[in-house]
């Protein structure tokens, strides 16, 4: 199933996709929901964020190739951090760069979406609570990075986190290529089984330092092949079975 958030006419929907149509749905999908029985063209909607998450916890060297990239050893647990749910943005909307960095880069990621509340869950139990998977760019100020050695300024400004398209339950997590493009270049090109820690084990984990609820969402880490981008352009993120996140820089 393909779940999704939309605008018509000037109001946030939730619906579910079906072929090129949205079915609309009287509620969210954290919660009881059912069709309207309105329809509407695909093409015609703007997507949404198709999560609404109090939280995004992210992880850091998850990709063995990506830990070789940096330099850095091969985590012996997750590391983890955070972005404020006011740097989430969606499909099509503008990436924006700050004045107070230089260098500004893309990181392609596999998102997790959780569909209801979680906390102190093993593996098993804690795939239970997903909702399914979507896409997303973990956009980072490099050189504040480096500057502050820590990562909350460079993570966290306005519009430093697209998600999107929409969200789907029909995919293997941990067996997907993901890639970015960058002018339709390819810049970045991997896949989940690089991940050192499992879907389950990251959901699992998280759960037992926080609580995780309805919308909240977990990005599972990049590939190598991170790099800059510059205002005017257009950078995708592509993973398997999911869909192409598009947006523009600005």
């Amino acid at each position: 199933m393909k779940l999704a958030r939309f605008e018509v006419g000037g109001q946030a929907r939730f619906g579910r996709i079906e072929g090129e149509e949205l079915i609309e749905l009287d509620g969210s999908y954290f919660g009881a929901a059912s069709p309207t029985g309105r329809r509407h063209p695909l093409g015609s909607a703007r997507l949404l964020c198709p999560a609404l998450p109090t939280k995004i916890v992210c992880l850091g060297l998850n990709y063995r190739d990506h830990a070789k990239e940096m330099g850095k050893p091969i985590p012996q647990e997750p590391c983890l951090f955070m972005k404020p749910e006011t740097a989430v943005i969606g499909p099509e909307d503008t990436i924006r760069c700050p004045e107070m960095s230089r260098q500004v880069d893309y990181e392609a990621e596999l998102a997790i979406v959780i569909g209801r509340t979680l906390r102190q869950a093993v593996p098993e139990e804690a795939m239970k609570a997903v909702l399914g998977y979507t896409c997303l760019n973990d956009v980072t100020a490099r050189d504040l990075q480096a500057k502050d050695g820590q990562w909350t300024r460079a993570k966290g400004f306005d519009t430093f986190c697209p998600i999107g398209p929409w969200i789907t339950d029909e995919v293997d997590p941990d067996h997907l290529d993901v890639e970015l493009r960058l002018n339709g270049r390819v810049r970045q090109r991997s896949n989940t089984e690089q991940f050192v820690f499992r879907t389950a084990e990251i959901v699992s984990f998280i759960s037992r330092v926080m609580t995780l609820r309805p919308g909240d969402v977990i990005a599972t880490g990049t590939p190598s092949g991170i790099g800059p981008m510059q205002p005017g352009d257009v950078v995708e993120v592509i993973v398997q079975g999911i869909g192409t996140l598009r947006n523009k820089v600005g």
